[in-house]
């Protein structure tokens, strides 16, 4: 890894970003209500949207390597789908009652 001025403050972005993810999912299952539920799921893909953003920002810099990059992307790009899945079947679900 090459030493970049200011490469801290990108890892400590992505580090809060990557693991809101899962803390947003975390209250998700114990959410007040379906709304509190959907709310807290859609915060996680912003989460995992600036996430992305990070990774590039790494990317760009030459703060990680290509191979290190494209498995981080590849595990962002599975998490974002699956809240997409869940996202879309529970509006789905929450419109049929």
């Amino acid at each position: 890894m090459r030493t970049i001025r200011g490469c801290g403050i990108v890892k400590d972005q992505i580090l809060r970003s990557g693991t809101s993810i899962g803390a947003n999912i975390r209250e998700a299952q114990y959410g007040y209500s379906e709304d509190d539920f959907v709310f807290k799921l859609q915060t996680a893909m912003k989460e995992c949207a600036e996430t992305g953003y990070w990774l590039d920002v790494l990317e760009g810099a030459g703060i990680l390597s290509p191979e290190i990059i494209k498995d981080l992307r590849y595990k962002r790009n599975r998490i974002h789908r699956m809240l997409v899945s869940s996202l879309n079947t529970k509006k789905a679900n929450m419109g049929r009652k």
